[in-house]
């Protein structure tokens, strides 16, 4: 079996080669962490939202509740 994978691995003598290969893998890892930073951030956002209206619902029930007259 690695005998059939040997053509495809290819290590260059001339080192300079993997610079490339540094800087992309670079670039993607940051465009990776500005991504999840992204999704954080926009998490809480919509977190503090939903929880704005659950209490506001709640507000609202619990005046709707007070200005019912008792029930006998």
């Amino acid at each position: 079996m690695n005998a059939i994978l040997m053509p495809f691995l290819y290590f260059p003598e001339d080192k300079t080669e993997y610079i490339p290969a540094i800087f992309s893998s670079l670039f993607f890892f940051i465009l990776l962490v500005l991504t999840f930073m992204w999704f954080m951030r926009n998490s809480k956002k919509q977190e503090q939202e939903t929880k704005e209206l659950e209490q506001r619902i709640l507000r609202e029930r619990k005046e709707a509740n007070e200005n019912q007259p008792p029930q006998d």
